[in-house]
């Protein structure tokens, strides 16, 4: 690999940028492609190829691409799932997110719910959303939920996420508490954004045991992330 290329791979990994290095097989060729540029200027890349790659840069997948010698190898850095409130939902939420392989963090300051004894191989954060979610900085491989069912708390958060990038944002409650959510948010001048929350949050299962929940919250969000 060029120096140039690799020095811009290593500071892609640094800055959690998704990155996808493609080599020709057949004359050792390399580029980067990302998800909103190329950096291939020696590889016979067209439309067709790039969408390829992304696709499988998505995925976070490595492979061949069909009728070519172009080998692809996805860098993605972990995503992440931030969970406000540390509720019975949250708990189940937390275990389905690890085994998909999401880096979890609880917040809650009331550490009477955000224990490890309720919450295990977890990362469990005391403090304030606001000062959380500052310290935490959620990116586009980070997807925010809020549980806490309690403003003083959720609404913090959210007013975070929304000023983010998070690939997925969702919120528990009613129709009937949303709207009321949304009046809130406005205020804080987000009026453009609020679309982003998904709320009532979850896919629509039909499920309502708090295992049950989680489940939708989670393959909504799972849809979210590959949907792009």
């Amino acid at each position: 690999m060029k120096r140039a290329l690799l020095e811009e791979l290593q500071r892609a990994r640094l800055d959690k940028v998704p990155v996808a290095l493609v080599t020709d097989l057949n004359d050792g060729s390399q580029g980067l492609i990302y998800s909103d540029r190329v950096n291939a200027p020696e590889l016979p890349l067209d439309t067709a190829i790039t969408g390829e790659v992304r696709e499988l840069l998505r995925a976070a997948r490595a492979g061949m691409l069909a009728d070519s010698e172009l080998f692809v190898r996805s860098y993605v850095p972990d995503y992440r799932l931030l969970i406000i409130g540390a509720v019975h939902i949250a708990q189940s939420l937390a275990t389905l997110a690890l085994e998909c392989g999401y880096q979890v963090t609880v917040i809650d300051p009331r550490r009477a719910f955000a224990t490890a004894e309720r919450f295990h191989s977890v990362d469990l954060c005391a403090h304030w959303p606001d000062e959380a979610m500052a310290r935490l900085a959620p990116d586009a491989q980070t997807a925010v939920v809020t549980l806490a069912h309690d403003p003083k708390i959720d609404d913090p958060a959210l007013v975070a996420a929304l000023n983010s990038e998070a690939f997925y944002i969702g919120a528990l409650g009613s129709r009937r508490t949303h709207s009321k959510r949304v009046e809130r948010l406005t205020e804080h001048g987000l009026g453009d954004r609020l679309e982003r929350i998904n709320a009532p949050i979850g896919l629509n299962l039909g499920g309502r045991s708090h295992a049950e929940i989680a489940v939708a919250i989670l393959a909504q969000l799972i849809q979210a992330r590959y949907s792009g």
